[in-house]
Protein backbone atom coordinates (compact mmCIF):
# COMPACT_ATOMS: atom_id res chain seq x y z
CA UNK A 1 0.00 0.00 0.00
CA UNK A 2 1.68 3.24 -1.09
CA UNK A 3 2.29 5.62 1.83
CA UNK A 4 1.05 8.51 -0.29
CA UNK A 5 -2.57 7.37 0.00
CA UNK A 6 -4.76 9.54 2.18
CA UNK A 7 -7.21 8.35 4.82
CA UNK A 8 -9.90 10.63 6.27
CA UNK A 9 -11.40 9.64 9.61
CA UNK A 10 -14.46 11.46 10.94
CA UNK A 11 -15.12 11.97 14.64
CA UNK A 12 -11.42 11.40 15.22
CA UNK A 13 -10.49 13.77 18.03
CA UNK A 14 -10.94 11.11 20.73
CA UNK A 15 -11.84 7.52 21.48
CA UNK A 16 -12.19 5.04 18.64
CA UNK A 17 -11.78 7.61 15.88
CA UNK A 18 -8.48 8.86 17.29
CA UNK A 19 -7.26 5.28 17.66
CA UNK A 20 -8.16 4.54 14.03
CA UNK A 21 -6.36 7.67 12.85
CA UNK A 22 -3.30 6.66 14.88
CA UNK A 23 -3.35 3.12 13.47
CA UNK A 24 -3.62 4.29 9.86
CA UNK A 25 -0.87 6.83 10.45
CA UNK A 26 1.34 4.09 11.93
CA UNK A 27 0.75 2.06 8.78
CA UNK A 28 2.23 4.84 6.67
CA UNK A 29 -0.78 6.76 5.45
CA UNK A 30 -1.34 10.47 5.20
CA UNK A 31 -4.16 10.99 7.68
CA UNK A 32 -6.78 13.72 7.70
CA UNK A 33 -8.17 13.84 11.23
CA UNK A 34 -11.64 15.35 11.22
CA UNK A 35 -13.67 16.66 14.15
CA UNK A 36 -16.44 19.20 14.59
CA UNK A 37 -14.28 21.51 16.70
CA UNK A 38 -11.23 23.00 14.98
CA UNK A 39 -9.16 23.19 18.18
CA UNK A 40 -10.03 19.61 19.13
CA UNK A 41 -8.98 18.40 15.69
CA UNK A 42 -5.69 20.32 15.90
CA UNK A 43 -4.91 19.05 19.40
CA UNK A 44 -5.63 15.45 18.44
CA UNK A 45 -3.60 15.69 15.24
CA UNK A 46 -0.69 17.09 17.23
CA UNK A 47 -0.70 13.95 19.37
CA UNK A 48 -0.08 11.79 16.30
CA UNK A 49 2.50 13.78 14.35
CA UNK A 50 3.22 16.98 12.49
CA UNK A 51 2.18 15.36 9.20
CA UNK A 52 -1.36 14.57 10.39
CA UNK A 53 -3.81 17.08 8.91
CA UNK A 54 -6.49 18.46 11.24
CA UNK A 55 -9.84 19.23 9.64
CA UNK A 56 -12.83 21.01 11.16
CA UNK A 57 -15.82 19.07 9.84
CA UNK A 58 -19.47 18.83 10.82
CA UNK A 59 -20.96 15.87 8.95
CA UNK A 60 -24.47 17.25 9.52
CA UNK A 61 -23.67 20.45 7.61
CA UNK A 62 -23.47 20.20 3.82
CA UNK A 63 -21.46 23.43 3.56
CA UNK A 64 -18.92 22.04 6.02
CA UNK A 65 -18.62 18.82 4.00
CA UNK A 66 -18.24 20.78 0.76
CA UNK A 67 -15.46 22.82 2.36
CA UNK A 68 -13.78 19.64 3.58
CA UNK A 69 -13.63 18.34 0.02
CA UNK A 70 -11.64 21.42 -0.95
CA UNK A 71 -9.29 21.30 2.04
CA UNK A 72 -8.68 17.58 2.40
CA UNK A 73 -7.41 16.99 -1.11
CA UNK A 74 -7.52 13.53 -2.64
CA UNK A 75 -9.03 11.01 -0.24
CA UNK A 76 -8.52 7.30 -0.92
CA UNK A 77 -9.82 5.85 2.34
CA UNK A 78 -12.91 7.15 4.14
CA UNK A 79 -13.74 5.93 7.63
CA UNK A 80 -17.18 7.12 8.67
CA UNK A 81 -16.70 6.93 12.42
CA UNK A 82 -18.58 10.02 13.63
CA UNK A 83 -21.62 8.94 15.57
CA UNK A 84 -23.90 9.64 18.51
CA UNK A 85 -25.98 7.57 20.90
CA UNK A 86 -28.52 9.76 22.65
CA UNK A 87 -31.27 7.36 23.65
CA UNK A 88 -29.80 4.57 25.81
CA UNK A 89 -32.49 3.13 28.06
CA UNK A 90 -35.38 4.46 25.98
CA UNK A 91 -38.06 2.32 24.36
CA UNK A 92 -39.23 2.55 20.74
CA UNK A 93 -42.71 3.59 21.86
CA UNK A 94 -41.45 6.43 24.07
CA UNK A 95 -38.22 7.74 22.56
CA UNK A 96 -38.20 11.44 21.73
CA UNK A 97 -38.45 11.69 17.95
CA UNK A 98 -36.25 14.77 18.00
CA UNK A 99 -33.52 12.51 19.37
CA UNK A 100 -34.25 10.02 16.62
CA UNK A 101 -33.97 12.78 14.01
CA UNK A 102 -30.67 14.04 15.44
CA UNK A 103 -29.27 10.51 15.61
CA UNK A 104 -30.18 9.81 12.01
CA UNK A 105 -28.69 13.14 10.94
CA UNK A 106 -25.28 12.16 12.31
CA UNK A 107 -25.12 8.38 12.03
CA UNK A 108 -26.86 7.92 8.68
CA UNK A 109 -27.02 11.18 6.74
CA UNK A 110 -23.59 12.27 7.92
CA UNK A 111 -22.01 9.14 6.46
CA UNK A 112 -24.17 9.50 3.36
CA UNK A 113 -22.98 13.09 2.81
CA UNK A 114 -19.38 11.99 3.17
CA UNK A 115 -19.84 9.15 0.71
CA UNK A 116 -21.43 11.46 -1.83
CA UNK A 117 -18.55 13.90 -1.36
CA UNK A 118 -15.63 11.49 -1.70
CA UNK A 119 -16.82 8.28 -3.37
CA UNK A 120 -17.03 9.68 -6.94
CA UNK A 121 -13.36 10.64 -6.83
CA UNK A 122 -12.41 7.14 -5.70
CA UNK A 123 -14.38 5.64 -8.59
CA UNK A 124 -12.74 8.01 -11.07
CA UNK A 125 -9.28 6.97 -9.82
CA UNK A 126 -10.17 3.28 -9.81
CA UNK A 127 -9.32 2.67 -6.15
CA UNK A 128 -10.90 3.45 -2.81
CA UNK A 129 -12.08 2.09 0.50
CA UNK A 130 -15.09 3.21 2.54
CA UNK A 131 -15.67 1.81 6.01
CA UNK A 132 -18.86 2.62 7.87
CA UNK A 133 -18.50 2.06 11.59
CA UNK A 134 -21.70 0.30 12.57
CA UNK A 135 -22.82 -1.78 15.55
CA UNK A 136 -24.07 -5.19 16.57
CA UNK A 137 -27.27 -3.38 17.51
CA UNK A 138 -27.86 -2.97 13.77
CA UNK A 139 -27.81 -6.67 12.94
CA UNK A 140 -31.12 -8.47 12.56
CA UNK A 141 -29.28 -11.60 13.69
CA UNK A 142 -28.36 -10.08 17.09
CA UNK A 143 -30.58 -7.02 17.34
CA UNK A 144 -31.98 -4.54 16.63
CA UNK A 145 -31.58 -3.31 20.19
CA UNK A 146 -34.82 -2.02 21.65
CA UNK A 147 -33.00 -0.26 24.52
CA UNK A 148 -31.45 2.23 22.09
CA UNK A 149 -34.01 2.44 19.28
CA UNK A 150 -32.79 5.58 17.52
CA UNK A 151 -29.17 4.42 17.54
CA UNK A 152 -30.14 0.92 16.43
CA UNK A 153 -32.34 2.18 13.60
CA UNK A 154 -29.67 4.61 12.42
CA UNK A 155 -27.00 1.92 12.24
CA UNK A 156 -29.37 -0.51 10.53
CA UNK A 157 -30.01 2.15 7.89
CA UNK A 158 -26.25 2.76 7.65
CA UNK A 159 -25.79 -0.92 6.85
CA UNK A 160 -28.39 -0.62 4.09
CA UNK A 161 -26.47 2.35 2.69
CA UNK A 162 -23.30 0.23 2.72
CA UNK A 163 -24.94 -2.49 0.62
CA UNK A 164 -26.34 0.00 -1.88
CA UNK A 165 -23.02 1.82 -2.30
CA UNK A 166 -21.21 -1.49 -2.71
CA UNK A 167 -23.60 -2.50 -5.49
CA UNK A 168 -23.20 0.88 -7.17
CA UNK A 169 -19.40 0.64 -7.13
CA UNK A 170 -19.09 -3.05 -7.99
CA UNK A 171 -16.13 -3.60 -10.29
CA UNK A 172 -14.83 -0.05 -9.91
CA UNK A 173 -11.90 -0.81 -7.60
CA UNK A 174 -13.78 0.73 -4.65
CA UNK A 175 -14.78 -1.46 -1.70
CA UNK A 176 -17.53 -0.35 0.71
CA UNK A 177 -18.15 -2.22 3.95
CA UNK A 178 -19.67 -1.86 7.39
CA UNK A 179 -17.86 -3.02 10.49
CA UNK A 180 -19.09 -3.91 13.94
CA UNK A 181 -16.17 -3.04 16.24
CA UNK A 182 -17.90 -4.59 19.24
CA UNK A 183 -18.13 -2.93 22.62
CA UNK A 184 -15.29 -0.41 22.89
CA UNK A 185 -14.16 1.47 26.01
CA UNK A 186 -15.03 5.03 25.02
CA UNK A 187 -17.07 7.87 26.46
CA UNK A 188 -20.12 6.13 24.98
CA UNK A 189 -19.29 2.80 26.67
CA UNK A 190 -16.81 3.36 29.53
CA UNK A 191 -17.53 -0.09 30.98
CA UNK A 192 -16.41 -1.99 27.88
CA UNK A 193 -13.37 -4.27 28.11
CA UNK A 194 -12.02 -3.76 24.58
CA UNK A 195 -9.69 -0.79 24.17
CA UNK A 196 -10.04 1.64 21.25
CA UNK A 197 -6.60 0.53 20.06
CA UNK A 198 -7.70 -3.10 19.81
CA UNK A 199 -10.81 -2.23 17.83
CA UNK A 200 -8.90 0.23 15.64
CA UNK A 201 -6.67 -2.51 14.25
CA UNK A 202 -9.67 -4.30 12.76
CA UNK A 203 -11.09 -1.08 11.34
CA UNK A 204 -7.74 -0.26 9.75
CA UNK A 205 -7.64 -3.76 8.24
CA UNK A 206 -11.08 -3.11 6.74
CA UNK A 207 -9.88 0.23 5.40
CA UNK A 208 -6.91 -1.39 3.67
CA UNK A 209 -8.45 -4.49 2.15
CA UNK A 210 -6.61 -5.98 -0.85
CA UNK A 211 -7.89 -5.74 -4.40
CA UNK A 212 -9.79 -9.02 -4.06
CA UNK A 213 -11.29 -8.08 -0.69
CA UNK A 214 -15.03 -8.22 -0.03
CA UNK A 215 -17.43 -5.37 -0.61
CA UNK A 216 -20.93 -4.92 0.75
CA UNK A 217 -20.41 -7.10 3.82
CA UNK A 218 -20.71 -6.68 7.58
CA UNK A 219 -17.27 -7.20 9.08
CA UNK A 220 -16.47 -8.28 12.63
CA UNK A 221 -12.84 -8.82 13.57
CA UNK A 222 -11.27 -10.76 10.71
CA UNK A 223 -14.54 -12.28 9.51
CA UNK A 224 -18.09 -11.36 8.58
CA UNK A 225 -21.39 -11.52 10.44
CA UNK A 226 -25.00 -11.63 9.21
CA UNK A 227 -26.84 -8.43 8.48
Amino acid sequence: MPPSRTALVTGANRGLGLAVAAELHARGHRVVLAARDERAAADAAGQLGADVVPLALDVTDQASVDDAVKRAGTVDVLVNNAGVQLDWGMSPSEVDLDQVRRTLEVNLLGAWRMAQAFLPGMVDRGWGRVVNVSSGAASFAYGPAAQCPAYSASKTALNALTVMLAKETDGSGVLVNSINPGMVRTRMRPEAEQTPQEAARHIADAALLPEDGPSGVFLRGNGTIPW
